[in-house]
């Protein structure tokens, strides 16, 4: 059995014991886990290596790249817009976006933009993966798109592009850009170690990603029109671009957040607490009953599952992840197996980053064991 460094409650001993298991066993090679209950860190664990050698350890300070887990960070940074009246998610982007409109899509919305239903989710050939390296040049090429879907009848997966569309709306109500934003008015304020993209100084803490088996997505299949083939080439993304200089430089929203369990933690428990942390007022109580406003609910058009969808966040679906029970929670997670889920009925905020990724993109076998682990000792 490996060991694993920070504190863990009594209670939650088999929490610690799946994730030395796993770090022993090899299937983690370096993670980190939190759970914070009502602004009580209750599980704070980090342990294993940075690197696939086993050669550096993974310590408190320690990031990785969190893959989707960034759009958690994003779809916070447009909530706190609408919650300072600056944002309306029934309103259209062309509102605020203007060039937005072309190509028939004069009547997506915001809550479009955050639900994945706007017929966008992805850059019309021809498209390689530094195309999204330059973010306004991406965004212009999105406005210019005729949509994949008719918008707002069913969800299809933005998956490297969310990011692009919400920053622009960012942009254009407060002139920074989203990582500007981030920093400036979310990680900065609480404290939390977490950024889009990653400054070069810190280079040398990041933990490289380990790359995944491929995807279990039949793509000639589904039909080269098809929203799945069209998102998943549109570009391809390769797991282990996320270890060059280019993608850390760039601003990818949906994709190249870099933190760890305890600072997405940190930023995320805003919705569980109520939209306060230690002083720190983010977002006010009828801005965050938005999240459970039901925006899609059925077979996700690129991720072909179904899928659950509020405004920003993914809602429970036993279909997909039995493991994340019933309830007012809202999550989401990144490819390999990031999670980041919020229970507000229990003022609850589980968070988990590790750079081993595991197959599939939304939750892995070890996502859901840390989960099952702990509504296992809450009882």
């Amino acid at each position: 059995m490996v060991s694993t460094e920070g504190t863990c409650e009594d209670r939650f001993h088999g929490v610690r014991a799946a994730l030395e298991q796993n770090l022993g066993t090899g299937e983690e090679v370096g993670a980190s886990l939190v759970l914070d209950i009502d602004g009580e860190r209750v599980i704070d664990l980090w342990g294993g290596h940075r690197d696939a050698a086993r050669t550096t350890a993974w310590d408190e300070h320690t990031i990785t790249n969190v893959w989707s887990t960034t759009k958690t960070v994003t779809a916070l940074a447009a909530l706190m817009l609408v919650d300072r009246g600056l944002l309306d998610v029934r309103a259209p982007v062309a509102d605020y976006w203007p060039e937005f409109a072309a190509n028939g899509k004069q009547d997506v919305r915001i809550r479009h933009l955050l639900s994945h239903t706007s017929g966008v989710s992805g850059l019309d050939q021809p498209a390689v993966i530094e195309d999204l390296y330059d973010a306004d040049k991406a965004a212009a090429r999105m406005a210019a798109q005729a949509p994949w879907w008719e918008p707002g009848t069913a969800s299809g997966y933005h998956a490297l592009n969310f990011g692009h569309l919400i920053g622009e709306v960012v942009r254009r109500i407060t002139g920074k850009s989203l990582k500007q934003f981030v920093a400036e008015e979310i990680a900065g304020p609480l404290g939390a170690d977490f950024q889009i993209g990653a400054a070069e100084p810190d280079w040398s803490r990041i933990a490289d990603v380990i790359a995944p088996p491929p995807l279990d997505i039949d793509l000639a299949a589904a039909g080269t029109d098809s929203p799945a083939y069209r998102t998943f080439t549109g570009p391809v993304a390769a797991a282990t671009d996320a270890n060059t200089p280019g993608w850390r430089r760039a601003e990818i929203g949906g994709a190249n957040g870099h933190g760890n369990a305890r600072s997405v933690a940190r930023i995320l428990s805003v919705i569980a607490r109520g939209g306060t942390v230690d002083g720190v007022r983010l977002l006010g109580q009828e801005t965050i009953d938005l999240i459970f406003e039901e925006q899609a609910h059925g077979v996700d058009l690129v991720l072909g599952v179904p899928l659950r969808w509020g405004i920003g966040y993914g809602l429970p679906q036993a279909d997909t992840l039995p493991w994340i029970p019933e309830g007012r929670i809202c999550f989401w997670g990144g490819w390999g197996g990031s999670m980041i889920i919020m229970d507000l009925e229990r003022r609850m905020t589980l968070s988990y980053m590790m750079n081993n990724m595991a197959a599939g993109i939304i939750g892995s076998v070890r996502s859901a064991a840390y989960t099952q682990a702990v509504y296992a000792a809450l009882g």
